[in-house]
C-alpha cells in the first residue's frame, strides 16, 4: 500500500517513545566521488584530509552504528575525475570480468544502489559497462536508453530503470517488519550530446521528469512503500522545461516521490548555498516539502536523511524527517542533533565496513602513485592557472600548443589544411566550487604523468570545427558571459558571475582580442537566450589583421565542446571537420615528451579595454602571491581573506597597455 505523501514536520521526534508501530529509517548518500578513493591530491602529490571514499566509509560505519535501519546510495560521477580513473582506464586497462577498484570499494562498503552520472561515459560505453558489470547492487539509469520507445514506459534503458529493495526494519521495540523501498535512477539527458562521439547511435536519453512520472506508478503498483529519486541532477529552475539538466525542483513536485537525493552541481544541501524559497527550505533540508540532500563532491560529505515511519496495517506513513550533512573536514564539531528516537532494544551495531575499503584503496593508491610519478619531460617555466580567468595562464597555453600541433598535422593536405588553426581551452582547475586548492601550480623542472592530468583534468577527445569569423566572435561573446559587468566608478564586484564555472570560459589562442567588461553580457552563463544588442568583444585580430565575419578558421577544441556543451556558437556535425578517439590526455602527454624543454608557444591572447575607475575582485588560490608580477598591469591589491581559503585580489581596469 502507498505511503502517505504529506510529511508532517510538526511531529516531534522525541514523541516517538518505544512504539511498536514506529520505526526510523536512515537513508545515506554519497555523490560526485570522481574516483576520489584515498584522501589524496594526486596532482599536488600530497595527502588531503577533506575528501575521499576511504575516510567517508568511517562516517558510514558511524552512521550505521547509530540506528538499525539504514540504506546507502551513490548518486553518480564515480568513475572519472582523478589520475586513479585514468590509470585504470589507460594504464592498467579493464578486461571482461575485471573488478574496477571503485566498484570493489563500493561493494566492500555495502551500497544498496547507485545511479549513473554524466562522467561515467568519459572513457567510453564499453569501459563503463565492464566497470559496472560486477557491482553487488543495482546500477540504475531510467532515462539513459539503449532504445527509445514511443513513451518512457516503452523505452529500453541502458541499465535497470529502478530497483525494489526488500528490507526488514526494526520498530522501536526491536520487532521486525517488511519494507519495500523503490529507487529510481536519473541522469542529465545532455550526456548523449556531451559524449556524442562515443554514444551517437548507441545511447539515447529522455527528460528526467517525464521519465520519473512514467515509472513511479509502476513502482507503486509493484508494492513500493517508499519511493526515492536518486537523481544525478542539481537544484535549478523551478519551472520545468523539457530536457533540463538541473531538474530537482520539478522532480520533487511529482506525486509518489517521497525522498530526493540530488547531485551533479557539487553543492551542499541542506546548507547556505541555497536561498530559502516557498519550495526550498535549506535549513530543514526539504524540497517541495520532501526530505532531500546533496552531499557535496569528492567524498567531502555524507548526506543523511532520517525518516520517522508509522506502520498502519501493511503500509507505512512518513511522520517526520530530518536531513543533514556530515562533513569530513576537520572543523569544530557542533552539537549533534538529538536522536530521532530512543535506542532500539536488542540492536547490535553491524561489523565495520571501512577496513575492507581500506585494503582495496591501499593497493590502487600505490599502483597509481607509481604510474603518475614516471618522468616524461621538463618544464622551462612555471605552469599555473591562478590567472586563467584573466586569459593569462601558461598552463592553458601549453594545452593550446598541443591541440594546434595535433590538428595541424592531421589536416595537412586536406581541403581544410590551408586554413589558420586556433585553439579553445577552458581552465578546468581555476577554483570555483572546487575550492581554493583547485588550481594548477607546476614549478619549472621535471614533468611526470601526474602533471598531464593536472594540466588537463578530463579524458575528453580532440575535435576540430570549421568556423566563420562571425561564429568565432559569438564564441568569444559566450565565453565573456562568465564575467560580471564592471561599472565605471562603481563598487568592485567579484569578477565572475555567481552561476559561472571556470570550465564555461574558453580562452582562444592564436587570436588577439579585446573584451570590454563595462558592457553587459550578450549571454547569461549556462542559460539559453541572448541580448543581441550587447557585445563585449571589441576587436579580434588574426595574424595581425582584423578577423572578418566571412573569414574561416579551424578551431581546435574537444568533443564535449564540439557537441554544443555550454551553448557555444557553431558546434554541429556540419561544422566538425575532424574528430577521433585520441584523448587530449594522450595528445598532451606526447607533446610534453617530444619537447625536452617545454615552453608555451602561445602568448596571452586576451586583453581588457580600459574602464575609468573600474575595479573588480578576483578570488584565486593563495599560491598566486608568488606570481602577481604576471598581472602587474592590473595593479593587483591583496584584500582580506574571504574565509574560504581564497586569495582575493582587487584588480584595476582603469588603464591598459
Amino acid at each position: 500500500m502507498r505511503i502517505g505523501s504529506a510529511l508532517q514536520q510538526s511531529v516531534p521526534f522525541a514523541s516517538a517513545q518505544m512504539s511498536a508501530d514506529m520505526a526510523c529509517l536512515r537513508i545515506m548518500e554519497t555523490t560526485d566521488l570522481h574516483v576520489h578513493l584515498a584522501p589524496y591530491d594526486y596532482y599536488a602529490d600530497r595527502p588531503r584530509h577533506d575528501l575521499g571514499l576511504l575516510p567517508l566509509s568511517r562516517l558510514v560505519d558511524q552512521a550505521r552504528n547509530e540506528t538499525p535501519n539504514t540504506l546507502l546510495f551513490d548518486n553518480g560521477d564515480f568513475l572519472q575525475g582523478t589520475p586513479v580513473g585514468d590509470f585504470v582506464a589507460y594504464e592498467r586497462g579493464l578486461r571482461e570480468g575485471d573488478l574496477h577498484p571503485v566498484m570493489a570499494a563500493m561493494n566492500a562498503l555495502g551500497f544498496d544502489a547507485i545511479t549513473l552520472g554524466n562522467h561515467e561515459f568519459n572513457y567510453g560505453l564499453s569501459f563503463l559497462m565492464k566497470a559496472i558489470a560486477r557491482a553487488d547492487c543495482p546500477v540504475l539509469a531510467a532515462n539513459l536508453l539503449r532504445k527509445r520507445g514511443a513513451t518512457a514506459r516503452g523505452d529500453r534503458s541502458l541499465t535497470r530503470p529502478y530497483a525494489l529493495l526488500d528490507r526488514v526494519v526494526c520498530d522501536m521495540q526491536g520487532q521486525p517488519h517488511p519494507l519495500r523501498v523503490g529507487v529510481i535512477g536519473l541522469a542529465p539527458p545532455q550526456v548523449v550530446n556531451w559524449e556524442h562521439s562515443a554514444l551517437d547511435g548507441r545511447v539515447w536519453s529522455r527528460d528526467i521528469v517525464e521519465t520519473a512520472r512514467a515509472w513511479i506508478p509502476e513502482m507503486r503498483e509493484a508494492g513500493a512503500d517508499i519511493v526515492i529519486a536518486l537523481a544525478h541532477s542539481g537544484i535549478g529552475a523551478a519551472r520545468h522545461s523539457d530536457g533540463m539538466e538541473n531538474a530537482i525542483l520539478p522532480l520533487a513536485r511529482l506525486d509518489g516521490i517521497d525522498v530526493v537525493l540530488a547531485g551533479h552541481s557539487h553543492l551542499e544541501f541542506p546548507g547556505p548555498a541555497f536561498a530559502p524559497s516557498p519550495e526550498v527550505d535549506p535549513a530543514a533540508g526539504t524540497i517541495c516539502g520532501k526530505p532531500a540532500v546533496m552531499a557535496g563532491f569528492w567524498g567531502s560529505h555524507l548526506g543523511v536523511i532520517d525518516l520517522l515511519l508509522r506502520r498502519e496495517g501493511r503500509s507505512w506513513t512518513i511522520m517526520g524527517s530530518r536531513s543533514e550533512l556530515r562533513a569530513l573536514a576537520s572543523k569544530p564539531a557542533g552539537p549533534r542533533a538529538p536522536a530521532l528516537t530512543d535506542p532500539v532494544p536488542g540492536f547490535t551495531p553491524p561489523r565495520p565496513r571501512s577496513p575492507g575499503v581500506r585494503r582495496i584503496v591501499a593497493q590502487t593508491h600505490q599502483d597509481t602513485l607509481a604510474a603518475i610519478r614516471k618522468p616524461i619531460g621538463q618544464a622551462a617555466a612555471p605552469l599555473h592557472s591562478y590567472f586563467a580567468l584573466l586569459g593569462r595562464s601558461a598552463a592553458t597555453a601549453v594545452v593550446a600548443d598541443a591541440q594546434c600541433a595535433y590538428i595541424t598535422e592531421r589536416l595537412r593536405g586536406t581541403e581544410h589544411g590551408h586554413l589558420p588553426v586556433i585553439a579553445a581551452v577552458a581552465p578546468f582547475k581555476a577554483g570555483g566550487r572546487s575550492g581554493a586548492q583547485h588550481y594548477t601550480d607546476i614549478a619549472p623542472g621535471p614533468l611526470a604523468l601526474r602533471h598531464v592530468s593536472d594540466l588537463y583534468a578530463y579524458p575528453n577527445m580532440v575535435a576540430a570545427l570549421r568556423l566563420t569569423g562571425a561564429q568565432v566572435r559569438l564564441w568569444l561573446e559566450r565565453s565573456a558571459s562568465v564575467f560580471s559587468q564592471v561599472v565605471p566608478g562603481g563598487a568592485p564586484r567579484v569578477l565572475t558571475e555567481p552561476d559561472a564555472a571556470p570550465y564555461q570560459f574558453d580562452i582562444l589562442y592564436g587570436l588577439d582580442y579585446v573584451l570590454d567588461l563595462a558592457q553587459p553580457a550578450r549571454f547569461l552563463p549556462g542559460r539559453a537566450g541572448e541580448n543581441a544588442d550587447a557585445s563585449r568583444v571589441l576587436r579580434v585580430r588574426l595574424n595581425g589583421k582584423p578577423l572578418l565575419e566571412d573569414d574561416e578558421v579551424i578551431l581546435c577544441t574537444n568533443n564535449f565542446r564540439a557537441s554544443g556543451a555550454g551553448g557555444f556558437a557553431g558546434p554541429g556535425t556540419e561544422q566538425q571537420v575532424f574528430g577521433d578517439s585520441t584523448s587530449m590526455l594522450g595528445i598532451l602527454r606526447d607533446h610534453i615528451a617530444t619537447h625536452p624543454r617545454l615552453v608555451p608557444q602561445h602568448g596571452p591572447p586576451l586583453r581588457f579595454a580600459p574602464i575609468p575607475q573600474g575595479r573588480a575582485i578576483l578570488p584565486t588560490g593563495p599560491g598566486a602571491r608568488a606570481h602577481l608580477h604576471d598581472i602587474a598591469d592590473l595593479n593587483p591589491g591583496v584584500l582580506d581573506d574571504c574565509g574560504a581559503g581564497f586569495l582575493n585580489l582587487l584588480l584595476d581596469f582603469d588603464a591598459r597597455a
